[in-house]
């Protein structure tokens, strides 16, 4: 049996410029980091015990003879890909599916990560960035960007840049301690509300050829903000004041990405004190993100007082495996 341990990522600047469409015309950039929320994915081969010969386990079980069965896409697409065969599958989660927080993209990068294992190989973390961009964007056919993939498979706080070759992951060179005064202004909020962020990244995807000039300035605050974390002079509240403003070009991209109630946690957030803020992830509901300074932050508790508040730490490993116990396996025709 093969378990590993993806985390989810928060993106702070540069969301919508990841789309190959957009990137490879313009370029693009985002600067983003993952925390310690994670998915696990277990993978073993199933005994041949049962009339069926995959078990996969997430919000739903599914149990088939032939992999062309599976309903998930992206199960059946990557047991295909990389020829996989009578396989139990099991999925868990620290925070809910399609919440803004990349929760797809870590479990193809989990996934591919525990089917290489499976066979005895192991990937970079390029490779399995690679790996699971292709499964989603091209077998699964999903719209949407490419940076969560690569956050997942690298992990830590990066600005990824993207072009007409491809991708580039650079690591943010910033102090421990200021890496913590960051951590310890940003406050975590669940909105209750979910949705299928493909959706919305189809009418993200629709738009992009209008808001090239937002796109381009959203790309510019990646630098920015950048210089405002290695900086260690520099006045690390700018940090959430470009959150707000970002946050403001982000959601006229495209109808979808905000709503009224959402609007209204986030003007109640602003009010009680936070500089600056965002909704993660494609839009329309997940997790709400602020920028508070310590002595803010009760009120802006006190504002979400509807809401789940989320602690968490960053975290720098990305994927691993945290249990690889091989298994003797002979496939048969069946």
């Amino acid at each position: 049996m093969i378990i590993t341990r993806t985390p989810f990522r928060m993106s702070f600047f540069g969301g919508g410029t990841d789309f190959e469409e957009y990137f490879k015309e313009h370029g693009g950039a985002v600067l983003s980091t993952t925390f310690d929320k994670y998915c696990y994915v277990s993978v073993r081969h199933l005994p041949r015990f049962f009339d069926y010969w995959n078990e996969v386990i997430y919000s739903k079980i599914e149990r088939v003879k032939h992999t062309d069965e599976i309903v998930h896409p992206a199960v059946r697409n990557a047991m295909k890909m990389k020829d996989m065969h009578e396989l139990r599958i099991s999925y868990d989660a620290d925070l809910p599916a399609r919440s803004g927080l990349g929760t797809s993209s870590s479990f193809a990068v989990g996934m591919l990560n525990a089917f290489s294992a499976l066979k005895g190989k192991k990937l970079s973390k390029r490779q399995l960035s690679d790996e699971a961009i292709y499964l989603e964007r091209v077998l699964c056919a999903e719209s949407g960007g490419i940076q969560d993939q690569i956050a997942a498979a690298f992990g830590g706080m990066n600005v990824i840049t993207f072009g007409a070759d491809g991708y580039e992951v650079k690591p943010v060179q910033v102090s421990k301690k200021r890496r913590e005064m960051l951590n310890d202004r940003l406050m975590l909020f669940f909105t209750g509300f979910s949705r299928l962020s493909s959706l919305i990244q189809e009418g993200t995807s629709k738009a992009l050829k209008d808001k090239t000039a937002e796109l381009k300035e959203m790309t510019a605050l990646v630098g920015e903000a950048e210089k405002i974390l290695t900086d260690e002079t520099a006045d690390l509240n700018e940090f959430g004041r470009m959150l707000d403003h970002t946050w403001k070009l982000k959601r006229g991209i495209a109808g979808g990405i905000s709503t009224d109630s959402i609007d209204g946690m986030y003007a109640a957030g602003i009010r009680a004190g936070a500089l600056g803020g965002k909704l993660l992830g494609a839009g329309g509901g997940g997790f709400l993100l602020f920028y508070a300074e310590p002595e803010h932050q009760e009120a802006v508790k006190a504002a979400m007082k509807d809401l789940l508040y989320i602690p968490f730490r960053f975290e720098h490993e990305g994927t691993v495996i945290i249990h690889d116990e091989m298994e003797l396996y002979e496939k048969q025709d069946r």
